[in-house]
Protein backbone atom coordinates (compact mmCIF):
# COMPACT_ATOMS: atom_id res chain seq x y z
CA UNK A 1 0.00 0.00 0.00
CA UNK A 2 1.31 3.33 -1.02
CA UNK A 3 1.11 6.24 1.51
CA UNK A 4 1.97 9.32 2.51
CA UNK A 5 4.67 10.16 5.19
CA UNK A 6 2.01 12.33 7.18
CA UNK A 7 -0.43 9.30 6.79
CA UNK A 8 2.46 6.80 8.73
CA UNK A 9 3.47 9.35 10.83
CA UNK A 10 -0.36 9.73 12.22
CA UNK A 11 -0.49 5.98 12.71
CA UNK A 12 2.71 6.07 14.98
CA UNK A 13 1.03 8.83 16.80
CA UNK A 14 -2.17 6.76 16.90
CA UNK A 15 -3.21 4.76 20.08
CA UNK A 16 -3.86 1.70 18.05
CA UNK A 17 -6.83 0.71 20.94
CA UNK A 18 -8.28 3.69 21.73
CA UNK A 19 -7.43 5.37 18.40
CA UNK A 20 -6.43 8.98 20.19
CA UNK A 21 -3.46 11.04 20.27
CA UNK A 22 -1.29 11.69 22.90
CA UNK A 23 -3.37 14.69 24.42
CA UNK A 24 -0.33 16.70 25.59
CA UNK A 25 0.57 16.68 21.42
CA UNK A 26 -0.61 18.86 18.96
CA UNK A 27 -0.39 17.01 15.91
CA UNK A 28 -0.43 20.10 13.82
CA UNK A 29 3.25 21.15 12.57
CA UNK A 30 4.75 17.57 12.86
CA UNK A 31 1.99 16.40 9.98
CA UNK A 32 2.51 19.88 7.79
CA UNK A 33 6.07 18.94 8.26
CA UNK A 34 5.43 15.71 7.13
CA UNK A 35 3.48 17.21 3.78
CA UNK A 36 6.70 19.75 3.36
CA UNK A 37 9.03 16.88 3.33
CA UNK A 38 7.12 14.78 0.89
CA UNK A 39 7.19 18.02 -1.13
CA UNK A 40 10.80 18.26 -0.97
CA UNK A 41 11.31 13.91 -1.56
CA UNK A 42 9.47 14.94 -4.40
CA UNK A 43 11.79 17.42 -5.56
CA UNK A 44 8.66 20.30 -5.44
CA UNK A 45 9.80 22.55 -3.01
CA UNK A 46 13.20 23.96 -2.15
CA UNK A 47 14.35 25.89 0.95
CA UNK A 48 16.05 29.17 -0.13
CA UNK A 49 18.20 31.07 2.38
CA UNK A 50 17.52 34.79 2.43
CA UNK A 51 20.28 37.16 3.19
CA UNK A 52 18.73 39.36 6.53
CA UNK A 53 15.28 37.40 6.68
CA UNK A 54 15.85 33.71 7.16
CA UNK A 55 14.95 31.01 4.77
CA UNK A 56 11.71 30.66 2.98
CA UNK A 57 10.14 28.36 0.73
CA UNK A 58 9.25 28.16 -2.42
CA UNK A 59 8.52 26.11 -5.53
CA UNK A 60 11.31 24.18 -7.48
CA UNK A 61 10.99 24.04 -11.71
CA UNK A 62 9.58 20.95 -11.36
CA UNK A 63 6.76 21.42 -8.41
CA UNK A 64 5.70 24.60 -10.81
CA UNK A 65 4.64 22.68 -13.21
CA UNK A 66 7.46 21.47 -15.82
CA UNK A 67 7.29 19.70 -18.26
CA UNK A 68 7.04 15.94 -17.36
CA UNK A 69 6.47 16.51 -13.48
CA UNK A 70 4.02 13.71 -12.45
CA UNK A 71 0.29 13.48 -11.03
CA UNK A 72 0.54 14.46 -7.82
CA UNK A 73 -1.46 12.94 -4.76
CA UNK A 74 -4.42 15.50 -3.72
CA UNK A 75 -3.40 16.44 -0.46
CA UNK A 76 0.34 17.13 -1.79
CA UNK A 77 -1.58 19.08 -4.48
CA UNK A 78 -2.95 21.48 -2.03
CA UNK A 79 0.45 21.93 -0.12
CA UNK A 80 1.88 22.75 -3.38
CA UNK A 81 -0.25 25.49 -3.72
CA UNK A 82 -0.03 27.18 -0.57
CA UNK A 83 3.66 27.08 -0.95
CA UNK A 84 3.40 28.59 -4.29
CA UNK A 85 0.90 31.58 -3.02
CA UNK A 86 4.57 33.17 -1.63
CA UNK A 87 7.42 32.54 -0.05
CA UNK A 88 7.20 31.55 3.83
CA UNK A 89 9.12 30.19 6.34
CA UNK A 90 9.26 26.92 7.40
CA UNK A 91 8.01 27.31 10.58
CA UNK A 92 4.38 29.03 9.15
CA UNK A 93 3.72 26.36 6.47
CA UNK A 94 4.22 23.66 8.89
CA UNK A 95 1.40 25.24 10.85
CA UNK A 96 -0.91 26.12 7.47
CA UNK A 97 0.07 22.83 5.72
CA UNK A 98 -0.66 20.86 9.06
CA UNK A 99 -4.14 22.74 9.80
CA UNK A 100 -6.76 20.26 9.75
CA UNK A 101 -5.48 17.64 7.76
CA UNK A 102 -5.56 15.23 10.33
CA UNK A 103 -9.15 14.28 10.09
CA UNK A 104 -8.59 14.54 6.26
CA UNK A 105 -5.28 11.61 6.37
CA UNK A 106 -7.56 9.69 8.99
CA UNK A 107 -10.64 9.66 6.73
CA UNK A 108 -8.43 8.62 3.65
CA UNK A 109 -7.10 5.66 6.17
CA UNK A 110 -10.87 4.66 7.08
CA UNK A 111 -11.41 4.43 3.38
CA UNK A 112 -8.73 1.87 2.83
CA UNK A 113 -10.16 -0.08 5.75
CA UNK A 114 -6.62 0.74 7.94
CA UNK A 115 -8.51 2.49 10.31
CA UNK A 116 -12.32 2.68 11.89
CA UNK A 117 -13.87 5.68 12.97
CA UNK A 118 -15.93 6.04 16.45
CA UNK A 119 -17.61 9.45 17.43
CA UNK A 120 -19.50 9.29 20.77
CA UNK A 121 -19.69 12.57 23.71
CA UNK A 122 -17.51 13.11 26.48
CA UNK A 123 -19.78 13.44 29.36
CA UNK A 124 -22.73 13.14 27.19
CA UNK A 125 -21.85 16.58 25.63
CA UNK A 126 -18.95 17.17 23.87
CA UNK A 127 -17.84 15.67 20.20
CA UNK A 128 -15.24 13.28 20.11
CA UNK A 129 -13.80 11.00 17.15
CA UNK A 130 -11.41 8.26 17.86
CA UNK A 131 -9.95 6.00 14.88
CA UNK A 132 -8.48 3.22 16.56
CA UNK A 133 -6.74 0.06 14.19
CA UNK A 134 -8.70 -1.75 11.76
CA UNK A 135 -5.95 -3.33 10.17
CA UNK A 136 -2.07 -2.75 11.11
CA UNK A 137 -0.54 -4.88 8.56
CA UNK A 138 0.68 -1.69 6.60
CA UNK A 139 1.85 0.16 10.13
CA UNK A 140 3.35 -2.79 11.72
CA UNK A 141 5.81 -3.24 8.37
CA UNK A 142 6.53 0.51 8.97
CA UNK A 143 7.54 -0.22 12.50
CA UNK A 144 9.78 -2.87 11.72
CA UNK A 145 11.28 -0.72 8.79
CA UNK A 146 11.77 1.92 11.57
CA UNK A 147 13.15 -0.66 14.57
CA UNK A 148 15.88 -2.07 11.91
CA UNK A 149 17.18 1.59 11.54
CA UNK A 150 16.69 2.64 15.39
CA UNK A 151 17.45 -0.70 17.01
CA UNK A 152 19.31 -2.44 14.04
CA UNK A 153 21.50 -0.07 13.03
CA UNK A 154 20.64 -0.42 9.51
CA UNK A 155 20.78 2.08 6.40
CA UNK A 156 17.53 3.85 5.80
CA UNK A 157 16.27 4.67 2.58
CA UNK A 158 14.90 8.34 2.19
CA UNK A 159 11.08 7.83 2.65
CA UNK A 160 12.37 5.78 6.28
CA UNK A 161 15.06 8.68 7.30
CA UNK A 162 12.61 11.45 6.69
CA UNK A 163 9.73 9.97 9.02
CA UNK A 164 12.52 8.89 11.78
CA UNK A 165 13.49 12.94 11.43
CA UNK A 166 9.89 13.69 12.12
CA UNK A 167 9.68 11.37 14.99
CA UNK A 168 12.42 13.08 16.20
CA UNK A 169 11.50 16.54 16.30
CA UNK A 170 8.44 15.36 17.93
CA UNK A 171 10.50 13.34 20.50
CA UNK A 172 8.73 10.09 19.62
CA UNK A 173 11.60 7.91 17.67
CA UNK A 174 11.88 5.99 20.73
CA UNK A 175 8.52 5.51 21.81
CA UNK A 176 7.40 3.77 18.25
CA UNK A 177 9.49 0.86 18.27
CA UNK A 178 10.53 -2.51 20.21
CA UNK A 179 14.05 -1.11 22.52
CA UNK A 180 14.97 -4.59 22.47
CA UNK A 181 16.92 -4.30 25.38
CA UNK A 182 18.50 -0.80 24.34
CA UNK A 183 18.20 1.92 26.07
CA UNK A 184 15.40 4.75 25.17
CA UNK A 185 18.55 7.17 25.27
CA UNK A 186 20.41 5.33 22.31
CA UNK A 187 17.21 5.39 20.20
CA UNK A 188 17.14 9.00 20.83
CA UNK A 189 20.79 9.32 19.96
CA UNK A 190 20.32 7.16 16.72
CA UNK A 191 17.26 8.91 15.46
CA UNK A 192 19.55 12.51 15.72
CA UNK A 193 22.12 10.38 13.68
CA UNK A 194 19.63 9.78 10.81
CA UNK A 195 18.42 13.00 11.05
CA UNK A 196 20.93 14.81 10.51
CA UNK A 197 23.24 12.17 8.04
CA UNK A 198 23.79 12.46 4.70
CA UNK A 199 20.95 10.35 2.89
CA UNK A 200 19.73 12.41 0.94
CA UNK A 201 20.72 15.36 -2.06
CA UNK A 202 22.04 18.69 -0.22
CA UNK A 203 18.74 20.37 -1.25
CA UNK A 204 16.60 17.49 0.44
CA UNK A 205 18.79 17.61 3.51
CA UNK A 206 18.63 21.22 3.81
CA UNK A 207 14.88 21.08 3.63
CA UNK A 208 14.60 18.37 6.33
CA UNK A 209 16.64 20.68 8.69
CA UNK A 210 14.50 23.56 8.17
CA UNK A 211 11.05 21.64 8.07
CA UNK A 212 12.05 19.88 11.53
CA UNK A 213 13.80 22.91 13.11
CA UNK A 214 10.05 24.23 12.62
CA UNK A 215 8.48 21.54 14.10
CA UNK A 216 10.33 21.34 17.22
CA UNK A 217 10.06 24.51 17.44
CA UNK A 218 6.24 24.73 17.00
CA UNK A 219 5.61 22.28 19.38
CA UNK A 220 8.15 24.25 22.27
CA UNK A 221 5.50 26.98 21.41
CA UNK A 222 2.79 25.16 22.16
CA UNK A 223 3.69 23.45 24.69
CA UNK A 224 4.76 26.67 26.41
CA UNK A 225 1.39 28.32 25.65
CA UNK A 226 -0.58 25.59 27.07
CA UNK A 227 1.08 25.12 30.10
CA UNK A 228 0.68 29.39 30.29
CA UNK A 229 4.64 29.99 30.42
Amino acid sequence: MTTLLAEDLLLLLLDDESGALDATTDPTPALGGALLLELALDDAVEVHARRWAGDVVRPTAQGAGAAGSEPRDPLLEAALATVAEKERTPQDLVQRLGKGVKEQLAERLVGRGVLEVRRDKVLGLFPRTRWPARDSSHEDAVRRSLTAVLVGGAEPDPRTAALVALLHATGRAHKVVDHQGIRAGQVRRRAKEVAEGAWAAEAVRRAVSAATAAVVSSIAVGAAVSSGG
